[in-house]
């Protein structure tokens, strides 16, 4: 089911400037101010920092963001901490999200200061769903979810060490309160988890009791009486299986095959992890398949329903635009000015009908008429056009090279993997002759349909890939054309002139780059936006690759399914399947590569380290490599 279009936050500022939420006729902190009620309530309250002392990862779950002072004053004590955890994560929670004047008048003046500029340049869009903001180089990591708590929370896949009850008061806000949310809060605390809060309401203190939680009062702050603190300590700690309860392994070395985009990405999210990464490919050097085209796009869709595939791609290119923020154009040739895709069947006003329909914010997408668009583009476009202003174009060779150069990434070339065995806890790899190239306990399948032989090696079935064949054409010399331009193929300008594709043949196997091709790539793009390629072929350029992707055109990632049938048959959820230990796919990313691997890669990484899951529950089983089985047994059972 797709989530209810947001509502960002309403703030009354009073005289004092004070802020306050009319709608619930509160205030957003006590009279000792925001930062002291988040030192002595929330961090003391927790034991904080004292129990994060020397932990690998420490995890806080939050509900009720606000205007983000906790994690400003948590932010703050885990950077002045000598015995701070290597990586701090913090999922936050929020119905109604600050715009971003509103987050900037808030910490005016503040203390720390140097950290909410940080926060408020990686403010995202207000757009529902999870937006994963990463600070101190990925060591600490703020996973915002944008949307009503009480369907939200049951979604998120995370194990908290700590907790910071927030929101307005319980009998003006009884939904951030409720039973059902604190119970859903118990099944995600790690053993020996905390929590703290202002309130002492009755109905929080028996509802932390049945939700596993011994609490006691604490006295108050700032002229407040008393607060509450509380340890999770249930009778009996029930199995967590819904949603998933990701799991954490002390020994932090993978194997990654295949150094494309999504090889590359996955193996970046491992390495800030702390896991010992090698990656291993039959071609000599990274990118060497279809990740080595020259140039290509990211961005997102939008959707009449905002079903799984929107919801996906929304985040996805979120994520991609928020990493390129971070990366200099010298070093991933890139640009982030947005991208105009065309609209060749619904009218500019039900175009603007479906944004409003699903709350989508101007800084995500907007709906522009031809001439609008066409001043974008900086060209006469034929038709209206989505502008997506967070979309862009970027070097997918540029940017693998730059996640492979990720601390503990050792990269090994020319190697080509033929087989999969797996010994005393151990993926071991073999090449020619079975001599063993690597082995970790864990091991991502990263090549697209070359994972089908390797699985095979191991006696598990290989994926369901359709792969078809794609030619990309640039030439040289200066373009009119200011953004790229998607729709009946793409248009982008670079700095190596402008390139446009790409074809689609299916059954073709030719690597030659054909002028026929070219041809029909440049018919497009003078449908698309007026251009005409050079006469002269000299200066046609291009490149052959395949594209990889599954019959549902989702991608596949995350852990292989167990090789029993048997086994898997009766089950009708694919969180509930089991699974080969260690062994997970990256594959299937279609045309798509650039929006997608960033955030699947982390998304691997987090179900192989047991962080926090930077998607929704429904956005995780709808890229499961397990939903084709458990589709198969639904069929039957039917």
């Amino acid at each position: 089911m797709s989530p209810p279009p947001l509502t960002p936050a309403r703030i009354d500022w009073g005289d004092d400037g004070t802020p306050r939420a009319p709608d619930y006729d509160d205030a957003y902190h006590g009279r000792i101010g925001a930062r002291e009620q988040a030192r002595r309530v929330f961090l003391a309250g927790n034991g904080l920092p004292a129990r994060w002392a020397g932990r690998r990862d420490f995890t806080i779950a939050e509900t009720g963001f606000g205007l983000g002072h906790n994690f400003i004053a948590t932010w703050a004590a885990w950077r002045n901490d000598p015995a701070r955890p290597a990586r701090l994560h913090m999922v936050s929670i929020d119905a109604h999200p600050p715009r971003r004047d509103d987050l900037a008048r808030a910490h005016q003046g503040q203390p720390d200061g140097e950290l909410a500029a940080q926060l408020l340049a990686a403010w995202p869009p207000l757009a529902p769903g999870l937006h994963r903001l990463d600070f101190e180089g990925g060591a600490l990591r703020l996973l915002l979810a944008f949307g009503d708590v009480q369907a939200l929370l049951p979604a998120l896949s995370f194990s908290a060490d700590a907790f910071y009850l927030d929101g307005f008061a319980p009998d003006r806000n009884p939904a951030m309160w409720d039973l059902r949310v604190l119970k859903a809060l118990g099944r995600r605390a790690a053993p020996g988890a905390t929590a703290a809060t202002w309130s002492v309401a009755r109905s929080l203190r028996d509802g932390l009791t049945t939700a596993g939680f011994a609490w006691q009062r604490a006295p108050g702050p700032g002229g407040k009486r008393e607060t509450l603190r509380a340890t999770h300590a249930p009778r009996r700690r029930e199995p967590n299986v819904t949603p998933e309860a990701p799991t954490a392994t002390d020994e932090r070395r993978a194997v990654v095959i295949g150094a494309g985009l999504a090889g590359a990405c996955t193996a970046a999210a491992l390495s800030s992890l702390g896991f010992q990464v090698t990656v291993i490919d039959r071609l000599d050097q990274p990118a060497g398949g279809t990740s080595g085209n020259p140039a290509g796009l990211f961005h997102a869709t939008v959707h009449g329903d905002d079903g799984p595939h929107a919801r996906l791609f929304r985040a996805a290119a979120l994520h991609t635009a928020r990493l390129l923020a971070g990366l200099s154009p010298a070093q991933v040739p890139h640009g982030r000015d947005g991208l105009l895709r065309l609209e060749l069947q619904l009218d500019i006003q039900s175009m603007r009908s479906r944004i409003a329909r699903l709350g989508l914010p101007a800084d995500f997408v907007q709906a522009l008429p031809a001439e609008a668009a066409g001043t974008l583009a900086g060209l006469p476009l034929p038709a209206a056009a989505w502008f997506y202003p967070g979309g862009g174009w970027v070097s997918p060779p540029a940017l693998v090279r730059e996640r492979l150069s990720a601390p503990g990434i050792r990269f090994l070339g020319g190697t080509e993997a033929v087989a999969l065995r797996r010994i005393g806890g151990q993926w071991q790899v073999l090449g020619a002759g079975d001599v063993p190239l690597a082995q970790a306990p864990h091991l991502v399948l990263a090549n697209a349909e070359h994972a089908g032989p390797l699985l095979a090696s191991a006696g598990l079935p290989p994926p369901l890939l359709q792969r078809s064949r794609g030619q990309v054409s640039h030439f040289d010399g200066p373009t009119l054309l200011r953004l790229p331009v998607a729709g009946d193929g793409y248009a982008l300008p670079w700095p190596g002139g402008l390139l446009c594709g790409a074809t689609s043949q299916e059954g073709d196997e030719d690597p030659a780059v054909r002028d026929d091709d070219h041809r029909a790539n440049f018919v497009r793009l003078q449908r698309l936006c007026g251009l005409t390629a050079p006469a002269d072929p000299a200066r046609w350029q291009g490149r052959v690759g395949w594209r990889v992707q599954a019959a549902d055109r989702l991608p596949l990632a995350g852990p292989v399914p167990a090789r029993s049938d048997a086994t898997i048959a009766p089950v009708d959820q694919v969180r509930r399947l089991p699974r080969e230990p260690g062994l997970h796919l990256a594959v299937g990313f279609g045309a798509r590569g650039l929006t997608l691997a960033p955030l699947l890669g982390e998304l691997v990484a987090a179900r192989i380290a047991g962080t926090p899951l930077p998607l929704e529950q429904a956005l995780v089983d709808a890229v499961d490599p397990g939903r084709f089985a458990v589709r198969a047994f639904r069929n039957r059972a039917a």
